[in-house]
């Protein structure tokens, strides 16, 4: 199971970034951002070979189950 940042979110954000300086900004003027997006991965496969069940209402909410 994971939780964290959502890689494609930053990816984006990123290229916002690039963009905003290849248009003529200042990088020291850009304001620093936090990470909007957070993503739920569940690997049930690995779960199922380690012995854990996941409870159904936690698959639910998962952003991501891998089988």
């Amino acid at each position: 199971m994971s939780y964290g940042v959502s890689v494609e979110e930053l990816f984006r954000r990123a290229a916002v970034y690039v963009d905003k300086i290849l248009k003529g900004a200042k990088a020291a003027d850009l304001p620093v951002e936090q990470p909007m997006k957070f993503e739920l991965v569940v690997n049930l496969k690995a779960a199922k070979q380690i012995g854990l069940t996941i409870p159904p209402n936690v698959l639910e909410r998962a952003d991501k189950v891998i089988k």
